[in-house]
């Protein structure tokens, strides 16, 4: 008996249960994959080296960033392309404050903690802060609160619905950086980014944020009260679009023993799948080049020239891959006239643009040798299809920075089951560590990925594709969880820039390391770069 058939055996689903897997959009039989996936674990990708300098990772010349950057004009001048900035803004702030959670809640003040304390004053919120304490007690404002040992109430008035209420909204909402006139949030940077290098001639800025529904109301709100302002500051016209997660990416949650656990009326407890989930939602907006960063990846005006610059270059290199691909599928559509020639070429344009190595002729194969072997086994129609399917795809150009220690996957060379080759960003846990040979790649790693992406989500006739078809559901990972002080195990889905996008066709492109200045923590509001005070 398989592990699936025993899973379906012992499971005892209810009327309620499967009203309630139909009501998420889900399947039974997806249900009980689910539950398969906690028995069974998912399989560690086949590594053949960290991707590096010499393989896999793109370091461009003065002369390639130059012609990136003219290439990345032109486009935004054709009146035909639409782009699109993608932005998940799903998660709340909560982890962003868990240190002063603790503090709040009678933990002793940790560094982290007595640093936000004694530099209160510095951060963008400070003003709104400063009114809540004094409305709430009786005219003392968050530094006299503090001074007086009372550092507790401000973190109250920070983090809860008697003040600013910041521990429930998302990042984006959080005032990140001060200017002469009014702080920015975080989205508000996102619309001054877009301005500065995805406006096309039309004027106007597409951008689209991924959202929990309960923070719907209150971006909007806020886009009423600053879009017109920043509008007329950059000169640009917004479109803005937003998007939930899909109940459908839900996934069951299991006890240690891998079987569903309910709550107290007894139903199913189901979880959000993790961001990977919002390839969905990627799926659906329209626009011909898209580009993808998270949202707490932004810096004050004055430090965004080094982020806008490598924007337009990597928006220049996709469409010059994309321009050459829809090139090569054209050559591609009449068997009858393919010739040898251009098969070697395709070959090599998939192996030096995106490391995909196929089997359908060795290196060492000459020309004349080709074709008297495309003659001779008639496998010409098979290897075009091959080819086809390889070249056919959606495109990624992400920018890597070198690894100085900060959290994020790494770029990897790997092999899939059918013995091609790709490239592919993965996650620590994704990484066999008791594999002494996929621990020596994972510690050589010199570089990872800061989210930081472009992507040609349509094919070579202008269609869009289907990308939850260009998904590997054999990637994911386990979390240990707790509910209401019972354990449980959440299954991620395979991740938006991981296993969402394994069957891509990728290029890692080297960015410098100031295009990434991340907001983990409320301290990283506190370094050098995100304090600069803007006129």
């Amino acid at each position: 008996m398989s592990k699936r058939e025993k899973i379906m055996q012992e499971t005892q689903w209810t009327e309620e249960d499967l009203r309630q897997i139909s009501d998420h959009g889900i399947t039974r039989a997806e249900v009980e994959h689910q539950l398969e996936l906690f028995e069974e674990g998912f399989p560690f990708p086949t590594i053949v080296q960290a991707a590096d300098e010499e393989h896999g990772i793109r370091v461009l010349t003065e002369e390639e960033q130059r012609e990136a950057l003219e290439t990345w004009s032109s486009a935004l001048r054709d009146p035909s392309v639409r782009v699109l900035k993608f932005v998940p803004a799903s998660g709340a702030a909560s982890r962003m404050f868990r240190d002063l959670f603790a503090y709040m809640e009678g933990g002793e003040p940790t560094e982290s903690v007595q640093q936000v304390l004694d530099r209160m004053e510095d951060f963008a919120f400070y003003d709104d802060l400063n009114k809540a304490c004094m409305l709430g007690e009786r005219g003392k404002g968050a530094r006299r609160l503090i001074d007086a040992g009372e550092g507790r109430t401000v973190v109250r008035y920070l983090l809860t619905e008697e003040g600013l209420h910041y521990g429930s909204l998302p990042k984006a909402l959080i005032l990140f950086h001060k200017y002469r006139d009014r702080p920015r949030t975080a989205v508000e940077e996102h619309l001054a980014e877009g301005a500065k290098y995805a406006r096309p001639v039309s004027g106007t800025v597409h951008l689209h944020f991924t959202l929990s529904p309960e923070h719907i109301h209150p971006f909007k709100t806020l886009l009423s009260r600053r879009q017109s302002d920043l509008e007329d500051t950059f000169s640009a016209a917004y479109d803005i679009t937003t998007s939930t997660q899909k109940p459908s990416t839900d996934t069951i949650a299991v006890g240690p023993d891998n079987r569903p656990i309910r709550d107290e009326e007894g139903r199913l407890i189901f979880r959000p799948g993790g961001h990977g989930s919002l390839i969905e939602n990627l799926s659906e907006v329209d626009a011909d080049i898209i580009f993808i960063k998270n949202i707490d990846n932004v810096v004050p005006d004055s430090e965004k020239s080094s982020t806008i610059i490598y924007k337009q270059i990597l928006g220049g290199v996709l469409v010059q891959l994309r321009d050459r691909a829809y090139h090569l599928m054209e050559e591609l559509r009449d068997e009858t006239r393919v010739s040898a020639s251009t098969i070697r070429e395709v070959e090599d344009f998939l192996r030096s643009a995106f490391c995909v190595e196929t089997s359908t002729h060795s290196d060492s194969t000459e020309e004349s040798d080709v074709v008297a072997e495309l003659e001779r086994n008639q496998e010409k129609e098979s290897t075009i299809l091959t080819l086809r399917s390889l070249l056919n795809r959606p495109i990624r150009v992400c920018g890597m920075v070198r690894n100085e220690g900060e959290p994020g996957g790494g770029p990897y060379i790997v092999r899939s089951e059918d013995g091609t080759t790709s490239l592919q960003i993965l996650e620590s846990t994704q990484i066999d560590h008791d594999d002494p040979e996929a621990e020596r790649q994972f510690r050589e790693s010199r570089f990872f990925n800061p989210v930081d992406l472009v992507c040609c989500t349509r094919d070579f006739r202008g269609n869009s594709f289907d990308l939850t078809r260009f998904v590997d559901k054999s990637t994911g990972f386990i979390s240990h969880k707790s509910r209401n002080g019972q354990p449980l195990k959440a299954l991620e889905r395979p991740g938006l820039w991981n296993g969402a996008m394994a069957y891509w066709n990728t290029c890692f492109v080297e960015v410098p390391a100031d295009t990434f200045n991340p907001v983990k923590t409320v301290n990283d509001l506190l370094r050098p770069i995100h304090q600069a005070v803007e006129e």
